[in-house]
């Protein structure tokens, strides 16, 4: 499984075009000297905070897979993860258009099924979802009690509230109807599959019976991930640490520039701001700067630019440098491959 390389390039080309407009409206003149007065210690504290949410991740991961009796050793589930993030900030969707080559990875890495594989980094992103919104809801509801609602505010607190309602439901009635959700699934790929078996000679093509049985491995292995409370409350707690170390990010990144932001408004921005991950361009690359920026303004009480400095540097932080991390972590196992 490759990633399609003139997808990719089309990605990042969009997604470069909206970054230039959005420093265009807030002014590249002050963005860059904004930028240029960061100070060094803000600019460690937003590393050191990425570093603790890429490690508390890759931890929730590896708890995962041991609950899929495919243990990994914690540095080894970090540069894994590591992967995972550069297969998911490379592809249009984000985590959506990832999860397929991330499972791969983690297959080959982990040396277990891909069903496992895909299970695993499933059960992960769903993990990651439920103090997402449980931190935001904590955030809005303080600014709706607390401060006055802006429209801005309006609009987050209605996108939290819609997550937090809708994903539950559709994910309950999913798996409530997981057997005819596996028959549409093996019905849909079947034909997919024989289509590629006939034109690459090297591959043969499965039969209906060989992926409705992966379908089911794959539906078997998160039964196995829920099942295990234990492992299901670490990994949450771990996600829960990460999200927090997202925000904190952002925090010391306000810092950085001189500005002392209420540690609820990126308690609020960092969760809400991911949900932008889903437009079609690489790791929401653009639309996540663009929504945080939105957010910022109104909740720490900010100019465009400053805003946007702040959100230059975390994001600096938490998507370009695991994006070169992993990128190198995935030439590795390709190479050795």
């Amino acid at each position: 499984m490759r990633l399609d390389v003139r997808a990719t390039v089309a990605g990042f080309a969009g997604a470069l075009v909206v970054l230039g407009l959005l420093a265009w409206l807030v002014g590249i003149e002050e963005l860059l000297t904004t930028l240029a007065m960061a100070d060094r210690s803000g600019i460690a504290g937003v590393l050191g905070a990425a570093v603790v949410w890429l490690v508390a991740w890759a931890l929730a991961l590896a708890t995962v897979l041991s609950a899929l009796d495919a243990p990994i050793s914690a540095p080894r589930a970090v540069a894994i993860y590591a992967g995972v993030l550069f297969s998911n900030n490379v592809t249009p969707f984000g985590q959506a258009g990832g999860e397929p080559i991330s499972a791969l990875l983690i297959s080959e890495s982990a040396d277990t099924a891909y069903e496992n594989a895909l299970a695993a980094i499933a059960s992960a992103d769903s993990i990651n979802f439920v103090p997402s919104t449980g931190l935001a809801l904590i955030g809005v509801t303080y600014y709706s009690v607390a401060a006055a609602a802006g429209d801005e505010l309006r609009l987050a607190t209605a996108a939290v509230v819609v997550l937090a309602v809708g994903m539950p439901i559709a994910g309950f009635l999913g798996w409530r109807n997981r057997k005819r959700v596996e028959a549409g699934i093996a019905r849909t790929l079947t034909p997919a599959a024989r289509a590629i078996g006939k034109r690459v000679p090297r591959l043969s093509a499965p039969t209906r019976q060989a992926i409705e049985n992966r379908v089911d491995g794959f539906f078997r292995s998160l039964e196995d991930v829920a099942g295990d409370r234990q492992s299901l409350a670490v990994a949450i707690g771990l996600s829960t640490l990460g999200w927090v170390a997202q925000a904190t990010a952002l925090w010391f990144a306000l810092s950085a520039i001189g500005v002392t932001a209420p540690y609820v408004a990126v308690l609020v921005a960092v969760p809400v701001g991911a949900i932008a991950s889903i437009t079609p361009l690489p790791g929401g690359l653009g639309g996540v700067e663009a929504a945080l920026i939105g957010l910022l303004v109104p909740l720490a009480g900010v100019s465009a630019a400053t805003a946007a400095a702040a959100v230059a540097l975390h994001r600096g932080a938490i998507y370009w440098l695991p994006t070169l991390i992993g990128g190198g972590v995935a030439a590795a196992l390709a190479a050795d491959r």
